[in-house]
């Protein structure tokens, strides 16, 4: 790791170990009457909990290739600092937001002179509930299920770091993340995009921990997680345990990309349910009124016959605006229309039913 590296994960530990005491004492109010002693439970999230990174396979970079490509040739995931690209909002250049964010979360740590754009963190979710479908799929349709030793160069917060959360934490030092956890799960409850979960449950499963992902439902946590930030270079074939993809990419270039990368790299491709939702289906409210017709104009140019809504298929309109932009200038802005491809997809998640 390199010293920017070091001292942002520093600067995080330091501000978790200043709030551990009051974290406690939260933990232990909410846990009043649960069966579940909280040493045991950060025990068992900082040595079981899973961190997963979501992304869009099939979205281009500036060279032309798509991120599955990119992925299979060098073997590295990059950060949307290197990529130019993102799932979320693109801010990540000097002065953006997300370095702001950034300054903000890891005590200026990559605004020092001389730090690269490569050493910037990775961005992913705990996927403590293990959904297949990844701690946070608002950010991709697939993700990669990263090795237990990278906790230990990861930190934490609980929600998006564009929100300037309050509550950070590092594998060895996840109190005050676990305690806003549980007192959301009180309050909304809400848990990491399972409705209905009280804190018996939620313990329970903390505590069992569950390997086979494939029994689990779809999680469609798309604004309630724990993000994890990765510090250092995230390698395919050393920090990564397995790739889950979405069963819209089966059989297509996409497809074979990811197989390609997993073959080379050594670890296993799997497949989660994926979303598939009829285009007469689309919510007229979720995510705003531009997702019908968009949905409707998405579906008449580029789906094959008898093909739902997919990840893949928005997929091929996002590439288009990269490609053939005046295809789409009656849209207003190329960047509305990204955008709204991106809500697109949220709407995917949150409506669809599985595809197997």
């Amino acid at each position: 790791m390199t010293p920017a590296q070091r001292h942002a994960l520093r600067h995080v530990r330091t501000v978790a170990l200043r709030d551990r005491p009051d974290a406690r004492a939260i933990i232990g109010r909410l846990l009043t009457d649960v069966r579940a002693d909280p040493a045991h439970l950060v025990e068992a999230i900082g040595h079981d909990g899973r961190i997963t990174l979501n992304f869009h396979p099939d979205r281009l970079l500036a060279d032309g290739r798509s991120v599955a490509q990119a992925l299979a040739a060098q073997g590295v995931y990059r950060s949307q600092f290197e990529t130019g690209i993102s799932n979320g909002g693109l801010t990540a250049y000097p002065g953006g937001d997300r370095d702001r964010w950034e300054q903000q979360m890891f005590g200026g740590a990559y605004q020092r002179p001389g730090v690269r754009p490569a050493e910037r963190p990775k961005y992913g979710g705990l996927n403590l509930l293990d959904h297949p479908d990844g701690a946070a799929v608002r950010f991709g349709s697939c993700h990669l299920r990263l090795r237990p030793e990278v906790r230990h160069r990861t930190t934490f917060c609980f929600g998006d770091s564009h929100l300037g959360p309050r509550d950070v934490g590092t594998a060895e030092v996840f109190e005050p993340v676990l305690a806003a956890l549980l007192a959301a799960t009180v309050d909304t409850g809400v848990c990491l995009g399972r409705p209905g979960m009280n804190l018996v449950d939620l313990t329970a499963y903390l505590l069992r921990r569950r390997e086979d992902l494939a029994a689990a439902a779809a999680g469609r946590a798309l604004d309630d997680y724990v993000e994890a930030q990765v510090h250092g270079e995230l390698h395919l074939g050393r920090d990564v345990q397995e790739l889950v993809a979405d069963p819209s990419f089966r059989g297509t270039a996409v497809g074979a990309d990811l197989a390609t990368a997993a073959r080379r790299y050594g670890f296993r491709l799997r497949w989660h349910a994926g979303f598939v939702l009829p285009v007469d289906q689309v919510d007229a409210d979720f995510r705003g009124p531009a997702m019908v017709p968009l949905a409707a104009r998405v579906h008449a140019e580029f789906a094959r016959p008898g093909e739902p809504l997919t990840a893949a298929l928005i997929g091929r309109a996002a590439a288009s605006v990269v490609t053939d932009p005046a295809r789409w200038a009656d849209r207003g802005p190329v960047t509305d229309t990204r955008q709204h491809l991106k809500q697109l997809w949220h709407v995917l998640v949150r409506f669809g039913v599985p595809a197997d």
